[in-house]
């Protein structure tokens, strides 16, 4: 007489590729794709037409070179938000790396889009100014995705560019490099690095935390 025996089947885990088309579906990210180089497209036709404006001088792409990456910002902030807050939290692998490289290759992609969106000899706002803003804009809706919820977290910098716009945009040297870092000419250094310690806590912060419960969105 022999004894039946029983089979387990396990269910093989997804590959890295289906794995990784399941997260970009799930984050939006065609979408984001899109938009940032209709964003990039945008900000090329508009820094040509005011260099082309009688009188241009090296302060024609200001407002391109500001409004541009807060927008790409705003795009990439609220696609970093998650259907499946509660799974990450149960998960058995840390989510903070996938968080931190979503916004790593997401703020390098805006930055070199945007960068390309702006060449020539006007040297005082030009791809390295375009860049920088990008990083610092980018740090400020990542950490405002947490604190907000992915939805708003275009908002605080959007209130912040209009603040600087306004009133920093002729401020010379000092303290206005650090607090007006968005409308300094891109040799200005403290500018600089006032983006890139914007951008560290911001990322930080996101990978640590993930995006809040505002606006519709889960924390991870």
């Amino acid at each position: 007489m022999t004894t039946p025996t029983t089979t387990t089947t396990t269910t093989p885990a997804p590959g890295i590729l289906p794995a990784l088309r399941l997260y970009a579906r799930s984050r939006a990210v065609p979408a984001t794709l899109a938009v940032l180089v209709a964003t990039a497209l945008g900000a090329a036709w508009a820094a040509q037409w005011l260099v082309e404006q009688p009188g241009a001088g090296p302060t024609a792409r200001l407002p391109v070179v500001v409004l541009a990456p807060l927008f790409a910002a705003g795009v990439v902030g609220t696609g970093l938000f998650t259907h499946s807050a509660e799974l990450e939290r149960g998960a058995v692998r840390p989510w903070w790396p996938r968080r931190l490289a979503h916004l790593l290759l997401a703020t390098a992609l805006a930055a070199v889009l945007l960068a390309l969106a702006v060449p020539g000899h006007f040297d005082a706002y030009g791809a390295s100014a375009m860049a920088r803003n990008v990083v610092g804009s980018t740090g400020v809706a990542a950490a405002s995705a947490v604190v907000l919820g992915a939805r708003l977290s275009w908002l605080p910098m959007m209130v912040y560019t209009a603040v600087t716009y306004l009133w920093a945009s002729g401020a010379a040297g000092g303290a206005a490099a650090a607090w007006a870092w968005a409308t300094r000419p891109e040799d200005d250094v403290r500018a600089w690095l006032t983006a890139l310690a914007v951008y560290g806590c911001g990322a930080a912060l996101h990978a640590w935390r993930g995006a809040g419960p505002g606006g519709g969105r889960g924390r991870g």
